[in-house]
């Protein structure tokens, strides 16, 4: 369809609370700055930069900083026609400590529940889903009810269309239990046709944490195209027949915490492209790069022109 949206994705927002003073441990921290994140909304907001139609599916509480994320998804490009309210649950706040370049602790703050996981099946919007060019998901999605079911019945009309994207975005806090995360990342496998995670989200989702076996063992579990990230050592991703390997990009580190959201909005932006996959990986490890070098997530999201410009202006 002409008017289809080009990246649906669906998961996490909330607000980020980021020290502006690097290097000190928040107690001891005296000033913050306030952006919109959560790892979903993230992707939409990079997909957006590239020029894409992007939308997200999630909810915030109906407070301030619900009407902040609302108000930023907007002015980010990103439609906000499937942003809904929680009437209850307040807008969860993230805050993190930064320590460059690899020390980075998050401290989530979603109690008793965040809104983006009381995500409805009537919430979704099934035809935009089945249309959409990527739709992208995440495991966390899948660690509480309503949410669960929502991402269920959004695969079953996805129908495992191509660029049916999961991200294995692990974080322990949202689950009972790793082997919970395991059970549940089996499920949302199936349904997929693209898995994107680190080695520590593939060692939970398919109980390999060496690269090559466990993209091997996400392709074994359907999927066709599965990209492992190796932080300093680069990114590898695999198909059937295809076997991909490529370098990082050095930059300074600020904050790495955006650094996958960005890969995976430019993973979308690739793919969308029907780029080889050597470039998809060469242009998603510049856009991590370049984010990783800022404060910020969702607002330091690059354009193309600034990915290109950091890996010497090669875009072939």
């Amino acid at each position: 369809m002409d008017d289809a949206y080009e990246v649906v994705c669906i998961g996490r927002v909330g607000v980020d609370i980021y020290p502006t003073q690097i290097g000190l441990p928040l107690e001891e921290v005296t000033s913050f700055g306030k952006f919109l994140g959560g790892s979903a909304t993230n992707v939409s907001v990079a997909a957006a930069r590239y020029g894409r139609r992007s939308a997200i599916i999630t909810k915030t509480g109906d407070d301030p900083f619900g009407r902040f994320v609302r108000s930023k998804i907007g002015e980010l490009g990103v439609d906000t026609a499937f942003v809904g309210t929680d009437p209850w649950l307040p807008t969860p706040v993230t805050f993190c400590e930064i320590f460059p370049p690899d020390d980075f602790p998050l401290y989530f703050y979603r109690y008793p529940q965040a809104p983006d996981l009381r995500i409805e099946v009537t919430d979704l919007p099934l035809q935009e889903i089945a249309d959409a060019g990527v739709y992208w998901a995440t495991l966390t999605g899948m660690s509480a009810d309503p949410s669960r079911q929502a991402h269920l019945a959004a695969w079953r009309v996805r129908a495992r269309r191509p660029l049916t994207i999961l991200d294995l975005d692990y974080r322990p806090m949202f689950w009972k239990s790793e082997s919970e995360a395991t059970r549940h990342a089996e499920v949302a496998l199936a349904h997929c046709t693209v898995a994107i995670g680190n080695r520590e989200e593939c060692r939970v989702a398919v109980g390999e944490i060496e690269p090559e076996r466990a993209a091997r063992a996400l392709l074994e579990r359907g999927v066709e195209l599965a990209i492992v990230k190796q932080g300093p050592k680069g990114v590898l991703a695999m198909t059937a027949d295809e076997r991909v390997e490529v370098p990082p990009v050095r930059v300074e580190v600020v904050n790495g915490l955006g650094a996958g959201d960005s890969f995976g909005g430019a993973v979308c932006h690739g793919l969308l492209n029907g780029w080889p996959l050597d470039k998809v990986l060469r242009f998603a490890n510049g856009a991590g790069a370049l984010v990783a070098s800022r404060l910020e997530c969702s607002t330091a999201m690059p354009t193309e022109q600034e990915v290109w410009s950091l890996l010497g202006g090669v875009e072939s």
